[in-house]
């Protein structure tokens, strides 16, 4: 079942519902204002002064009768005697209406109890009842009978047209109303088609296909955005790839005249490819590791980001002790949300970078409070012309080109930085003079 045809059938439904509705509660309060007519009429005849005085005021078209508890009848009555009306001169019952329907006629009665005692009028002038009885006041409601079937075939009819209308008028509001949305899905279809990811939507009004336009738009900007770096990290990587690789071709080669190598020769040969291979091999877990960021996989939780860094630090002492490197420590109970592997690697990357670059016998301070590593050493510093490309994948700045690396430490640290709603700003450091490394990640409440 298409859309429109379930719009058609929805605004159908519900405007039939609202016709039958609308047609059986007008038949309800017709029929209930006839009998209450009628009902009226029969009790105010009840109230009149005697049974059988002519100047006694009576309901028009309405008559009464005596019945016994015994069954018989007082009045000449013509209708039978209901077993509801003897009940109620029997027991003595509390005053009821009754509906009853004898052949084509259908009359309405009033039914009231009349204890034993009763004085009655007779032949005999007065009467006392010897029993209980009932007395009973008819009155024939053939004619409105008649009338309430023809007011349901009228409503019925009209509820039937009604229901035509409906799906008539739901056709046509439907056409025009998904008009529009037709028009917007031709035009996704032309972009699926196309594969044409630059191609955007008129964003049209303020309604909610406007709406629907501007978020289909921003869907298509981020794919847009996603491939593009995709695709730069392909060009870049295989540019990155391409150096090493190269040297490695040309070292195999050289291995071919091996017997013509000095033990020298064949030992720096050896050492070179094991520090292309390592280079190689870097780059690759740098590459997976910002692949792995952009699909941004893991939970988020709360982590103690002091016992983080000291856990890094440790680490880092270890790698720092070949330098003669000293890292100093300093931090303060904070408590911050982000992906564990994720900003523990971030981290690592800062004090790998801040070791690398700072001289032998050099310093490195880490400061650590409110949701805020701070990372700075003595070593050269970044030129401020340099500061602005420094998180960009691959950049590497021209003084250090010859040093190992593969120029993705930093683009996976602003990338941590992104996913955690931190930031990652880069200085001089007023105290050791070199680079100074600032990772802001929000703490938790």
């Amino acid at each position: 079942m298409t859309f429109r045809v379930r719009v058609v059938v929805a605004s159908s439904v519900a405007v039939s519902l609202a016709i039958a509705l609308a047609c059986g509660t007008a038949f309800l309060i017709s029929r209930h204002a006839i009998f209450q007519s009628v009902d009226d009429s029969l009790v105010h005849t009840a109230s009149a002064p005697s049974y059988g005085d002519e100047d006694a005021e009576h309901a028009r078209g309405s008559g009464f009768e005596l019945i016994l508890a015994d069954g018989s009848v007082y009045g000449g009555r013509k209708i039978p005697v209901e077993a509801a009306v003897i009940d109620v001169a029997r027991n003595q019952l509390s005053p009821r209406f009754l509906t009853v329907s004898v052949g084509e006629s259908t009359f309405r009665e009033y039914v009231v109890p009349v204890p034993a005692g009763t004085e009655i009028p007779c032949a005999q002038d007065e009467c006392v009842l010897t029993q209980n009885a009932a007395q009973v006041f008819t009155s024939d409601i053939t004619g409105q009978r008649h009338q309430l079937s023809s007011l349901a075939r009228a409503l019925t009819l009209l509820t039937l047209l009604g229901v035509l209308l409906a799906a008539l008028l739901g056709y046509l509001a439907a056409r025009a109303a998904l008009a529009p949305l037709e028009s917007v899905t031709d035009d996704i279809e032309e972009i699926a088609d196309t594969t044409d990811l630059a191609q955007r939507l008129d964003e049209g009004g303020q309604d909610e296909l406007g709406r629907l336009r501007r978020t289909f738009n921003k869907l298509m900007t981020t794919v847009e955005t996603s491939q593009r770096l995709q695709r730069q990290l392909v060009l870049d990587a295989s540019h990155e790839l391409r150096t090493p690789l190269t040297s490695l071709r040309t070292n195999a080669q050289v291995l071919q005249q091996i017997d013509r190598l000095s033990p020298e020769d064949r030992q720096q040969l050896v050492a070179d490819m094991i520090v292309q291979v390592d280079e190689l091999a870097a780059l690759v877990t740098d590459l997976g590791e910002l692949s792995r960021g952009e699909s941004s996989e893991g939970t988020m939780v709360a982590l103690h980001l002091d016992d983080l860094v000291q856990e890094a630090v440790d680490l880092a002492r270890t790698h720092a002790r070949t330098k003669d490197i000293t890292i100093e420590l300093t931090s303060s109970p904070s408590t911050v949300v982000a992906r564990r592997d994720r900003l523990a690697r971030a981290i690592n990357n800062l004090l790998g970078n801040a070791i690398k670059f700072s001289p032998v016998g050099g310093r490195v301070q880490v400061d650590v409070r409110h949701g805020t590593v701070r990372v700075e050493d003595n070593g050269p510093g970044i030129p401020e012309a340099e500061q602005a490309f420094i998180f960009d994948r691959f950049w590497r700045s021209p003084s250090a080109r010859s040093m190992p690396g593969s120029g993705l430490g930093l683009a996976i640290v602003a990338q941590v930085a992104s996913e955690a709603r931190g930031a990652i700003r880069v200085g001089s450091s007023d105290t050791l003079g070199g680079a100074a490394f600032t990772l802001e990640i929000p703490e938790a409440k």
